[in-house]
Protein backbone atom coordinates (compact mmCIF):
# COMPACT_ATOMS: atom_id res chain seq x y z
CA UNK A 1 0.00 0.00 0.00
CA UNK A 2 1.34 3.23 -0.89
CA UNK A 3 1.83 6.33 1.77
CA UNK A 4 2.03 8.94 -1.19
CA UNK A 5 -0.21 11.53 -0.83
CA UNK A 6 -1.38 13.48 -3.75
CA UNK A 7 -1.40 17.14 -4.19
CA UNK A 8 -4.87 17.43 -4.81
CA UNK A 9 -5.49 15.69 -1.59
CA UNK A 10 -2.87 17.18 0.77
CA UNK A 11 -4.90 20.51 -0.11
CA UNK A 12 -8.73 18.98 0.32
CA UNK A 13 -7.08 17.45 3.36
CA UNK A 14 -5.35 21.46 4.42
CA UNK A 15 -8.64 23.04 3.57
CA UNK A 16 -10.97 20.58 5.95
CA UNK A 17 -8.58 20.83 8.96
CA UNK A 18 -8.16 24.34 8.35
CA UNK A 19 -4.41 23.52 8.70
CA UNK A 20 -4.53 22.55 11.97
CA UNK A 21 -4.21 18.93 14.01
CA UNK A 22 -7.15 17.52 14.20
CA UNK A 23 -6.43 16.12 17.95
CA UNK A 24 -5.28 19.19 19.97
CA UNK A 25 -5.73 21.68 17.64
CA UNK A 26 -2.39 23.03 17.13
CA UNK A 27 -1.70 24.96 14.06
CA UNK A 28 1.18 25.44 11.95
CA UNK A 29 0.78 29.03 12.45
CA UNK A 30 1.57 28.89 15.95
CA UNK A 31 4.45 26.25 15.92
CA UNK A 32 6.15 27.02 13.29
CA UNK A 33 6.16 23.30 12.48
CA UNK A 34 4.93 21.50 9.57
CA UNK A 35 1.51 19.37 10.00
CA UNK A 36 2.13 15.91 9.48
CA UNK A 37 -0.45 13.94 7.60
CA UNK A 38 -1.91 11.34 9.82
CA UNK A 39 -3.37 7.80 8.44
CA UNK A 40 -5.74 7.33 11.56
CA UNK A 41 -6.23 3.34 10.65
CA UNK A 42 -2.55 2.89 10.09
CA UNK A 43 -1.51 1.44 6.58
CA UNK A 44 -0.26 -1.13 8.90
CA UNK A 45 -3.33 -2.01 9.84
CA UNK A 46 -5.17 -2.05 6.63
CA UNK A 47 -5.76 1.74 6.29
CA UNK A 48 -5.90 3.64 2.73
CA UNK A 49 -4.64 6.81 1.61
CA UNK A 50 -8.00 8.50 1.34
CA UNK A 51 -9.49 11.42 2.68
CA UNK A 52 -11.57 9.21 5.04
CA UNK A 53 -8.77 8.09 6.28
CA UNK A 54 -5.96 11.14 6.32
CA UNK A 55 -6.21 14.17 8.68
CA UNK A 56 -3.43 16.80 9.53
CA UNK A 57 -1.92 15.86 12.55
CA UNK A 58 0.58 18.32 14.37
CA UNK A 59 4.25 15.70 14.60
CA UNK A 60 4.24 16.05 19.03
CA UNK A 61 0.69 13.58 18.12
CA UNK A 62 1.52 12.13 14.85
CA UNK A 63 4.57 10.69 16.86
CA UNK A 64 2.72 9.62 19.92
CA UNK A 65 0.02 7.94 18.12
CA UNK A 66 2.30 6.16 16.08
CA UNK A 67 0.37 3.01 14.77
CA UNK A 68 -2.13 2.87 17.45
CA UNK A 69 -5.84 2.84 17.38
CA UNK A 70 -6.87 2.20 21.01
CA UNK A 71 -5.48 2.87 24.36
CA UNK A 72 -6.34 2.85 27.68
CA UNK A 73 -8.75 5.24 29.40
CA UNK A 74 -7.42 6.36 32.48
CA UNK A 75 -10.82 6.64 34.72
CA UNK A 76 -12.02 3.55 34.00
CA UNK A 77 -9.23 1.52 33.15
CA UNK A 78 -10.77 -0.03 29.89
CA UNK A 79 -9.51 0.02 26.16
CA UNK A 80 -11.06 2.93 23.92
CA UNK A 81 -10.65 3.32 19.98
CA UNK A 82 -8.79 6.75 19.56
CA UNK A 83 -10.43 9.44 18.29
CA UNK A 84 -11.38 9.46 14.81
CA UNK A 85 -11.56 13.14 13.46
CA UNK A 86 -13.64 12.50 9.97
CA UNK A 87 -16.15 10.26 11.80
CA UNK A 88 -16.36 11.82 15.10
CA UNK A 89 -16.81 15.87 16.45
CA UNK A 90 -14.10 16.92 18.28
CA UNK A 91 -15.95 19.14 21.27
CA UNK A 92 -18.21 15.80 21.69
CA UNK A 93 -15.02 14.22 23.24
CA UNK A 94 -12.53 17.33 23.76
CA UNK A 95 -12.65 20.79 25.49
CA UNK A 96 -10.16 23.00 26.24
CA UNK A 97 -8.96 23.74 29.92
CA UNK A 98 -10.45 27.00 31.21
CA UNK A 99 -6.99 29.06 30.54
CA UNK A 100 -6.47 27.01 27.24
CA UNK A 101 -3.02 25.42 28.18
CA UNK A 102 -4.73 21.59 28.09
CA UNK A 103 -7.20 19.53 26.52
CA UNK A 104 -9.49 17.90 28.62
CA UNK A 105 -11.27 14.52 27.71
CA UNK A 106 -15.49 14.37 28.34
CA UNK A 107 -15.51 10.62 27.19
CA UNK A 108 -13.70 7.44 26.88
CA UNK A 109 -12.21 8.30 23.54
CA UNK A 110 -11.17 11.88 24.45
CA UNK A 111 -9.18 10.68 27.33
CA UNK A 112 -7.92 7.89 25.93
CA UNK A 113 -6.65 9.69 23.24
CA UNK A 114 -5.30 12.60 25.54
CA UNK A 115 -3.27 9.82 27.08
CA UNK A 116 -1.86 8.10 24.11
CA UNK A 117 -1.09 11.24 21.86
CA UNK A 118 0.41 12.71 25.08
CA UNK A 119 -1.32 16.39 24.25
CA UNK A 120 -0.89 17.16 27.06
CA UNK A 121 3.14 17.08 27.67
CA UNK A 122 4.83 19.87 29.31
CA UNK A 123 6.16 21.51 25.88
CA UNK A 124 3.07 22.02 24.29
CA UNK A 125 0.95 23.27 27.16
CA UNK A 126 3.60 25.81 28.21
CA UNK A 127 3.61 26.85 24.17
CA UNK A 128 -0.12 26.77 24.86
CA UNK A 129 0.14 29.30 27.67
CA UNK A 130 2.41 31.78 25.46
CA UNK A 131 0.08 31.22 22.67
CA UNK A 132 -2.82 32.05 24.55
CA UNK A 133 -1.38 34.94 26.49
CA UNK A 134 -0.92 36.44 22.66
CA UNK A 135 -4.52 35.58 21.78
CA UNK A 136 -3.66 32.90 19.41
CA UNK A 137 -5.12 30.04 21.13
CA UNK A 138 -7.61 28.31 21.13
CA UNK A 139 -8.07 28.53 17.24
CA UNK A 140 -11.86 29.98 16.30
CA UNK A 141 -14.48 27.54 16.09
Amino acid sequence: MSTYISESLRNLIGESDRQRCCYCLTTEANSGIPMSYDHIQPISKGGETSFENVCLACRSCNEFKSDATEAVDPLTGETAPLFNPRSQNWSEHFSGSSDSTKVEGLTSIGRATIVRLRMNNSVIVAARRRWAISGWHPPAN
